[in-house]
């Protein structure tokens, strides 16, 4: 799946190089970003409760589209009124149904709130192309990139005043986030193979969490007991994409996944 993703933004990444060679690239907003790893502590509770990541998604490979006539500006502010800490946009195209003005119309409508750029990065001049936008962080798969771009991408994307959301799959995976000095570690769920999705990967990595670091467990956490269970774990933050977007009323899913806590899941 990863080599389907990285094929399809190689025109992205032409265009892009094309544009820089001749100086057409958009500039980085000015200013200051909202902080997104802030957001995220601030709003867990140390091994009670997870700080939640509501994402905008229209579509994905394993369930087709999701509510499509959900608007990105209605969305934003559901999301803001409902709890979550930051808001993960999907920008990718071809099997994502994303859009880079998402990240625009989204901002607008919800003021000061962190956004997450969840694409299929693999070359600096995306960072860049990110920077341009109201983006505080962006996601760099480990996986889809050798050590030496990734030490690229990650310089750049800190140059820029953007935060890194380092994603991992595995044990292999985390031992070169980690030899990277990643400090948001966000981990993957979902079996790119099959598809499927199974929580004892986070349940298995998170017991390398080292003191300083922010994780968060992604894929497949759609109950408030499974936020709670990540919580007790010691995640800071779930991020919730297809569970949230496909509900009737996706407030009250958001609403219910950010008052999850552990004690009552214990109970």
């Amino acid at each position: 799946m990863l080599e389907k993703f990285r094929a399809a933004k190689r025109t992205e990444v032409e265009r892009l190089m094309a544009l820089a060679e001749a100086g057409g690239l958009p500039p980085p907003l000015p200013g200051p970003r909202p902080s997104f790893s802030g957001a995220i502590l601030d709003a867990a509770v140390p091994d009670t409760r997870a700080a939640v990541i509501a994402e905008y998604k229209r579509a994905s490979p394993s369930k087709g589209d999701i509510n499509l006539g959900l608007a990105p500006a209605d969305v934003a502010r559901i999301y803001a009124a409902n709890g979550a800490a930051c808001v993960s946009v999907l920008t990718e195209e071809a099997y994502f149904k994303g859009s880079l003005a998402y990240l625009d119309e989204i901002a607008k409508a919800a003021p000061g709130m962190p956004l997450l750029r969840k694409d299929f990065l693999v070359h600096p001049l995306q960072v860049a192309q990110t920077a341009a936008h109201p983006a505080s962080a962006l996601l760099l798969i480990v996986r889809m990139l050798s050590d030496a771009d990734l030490t690229d991408m990650l310089r750049v994307t800190y140059d820029l005043g953007l935060e890194a959301v380092v994603e991992v799959f595995d044990e292999t995976d985390l031992d070169r986030a980690e030899a990277h000095a990643a400090h948001i570690i966000q981990v993957n769920n979902r079996d790119l193979d099959t598809l499927t999705v199974d929580l004892a990967v986070s349940e298995r990595l998170v017991a390398r969490k080292r003191p300083g670091r922010v994780w968060i467990s992604a894929s497949g956490i759609s109950r408030p007991a499974e936020a709670a269970r990540m919580a007790q774990l010691g995640f800071d933050a779930v991020l919730v994409g297809t569970s949230i977007m496909s509900e009737a009323d996706p407030g009250a899913a958001l609403a219910a996944l950010v008052a999850a806590n552990a004690g009552e899941a214990r109970a």
